[in-house]
């Protein structure tokens, strides 16, 4: 199984990136927009519709507020295994880390998803960042 390990410095306030990554519906809105242009829940179910025109249906394992971590698994598609989680590490008050884990079958889909997380965490940063500073 791949096994995607990714982090990102973030010049924000944890709360503020954990107020965003809570909102397990508002992705597009509120943590990663321009990276995720569509997201709608139904149920325990988010739909996503990423910029590059993929389209992935998730279902939200966990949310805790206590760890400030949300975890999901995505289902149907090209992956036959899918599970991650983000979590917010506080690093100062105004700072704070987000680590992003994914599991995934085939091997073989860890370099573009890879890519994907690097690219989410990126419009993390910048979209958080910009908040920040206004």
């Amino acid at each position: 199984m791949a096994s995607i390990h990714r982090s990102v410095q973030i010049q924000a306030p944890a709360s503020q990136v954990w107020n965003a990554l809570q909102d397990v519906g508002a992705l597009h809105t509120k943590l990663v927009p321009g990276f995720v242009v569509d997201c709608r829940l139904e149920g325990e179910a988010r739909h996503v519709t990423f910029a590059n025109g993929m389209t992935a249906k998730e279902h939200i394992v966990d949310v805790s507020s206590e760890r400030m971590r949300v975890s999901w698994s995505a289902v149907g598609g090209r992956l036959t295994h899918h599970n991650a989680s983000a979590q917010v590490i506080p690093t100062g008050e105004t700072s704070c880390e987000v680590i992003w884990i994914a599991d995934l079958l085939p091997h073989e889909m860890a370099s573009p998803i890879a890519g994907m997380i690097e690219q989410g965490l990126k419009a993390m940063k910048t979209f958080q960042e910009s908040k920040n500073a206004a």
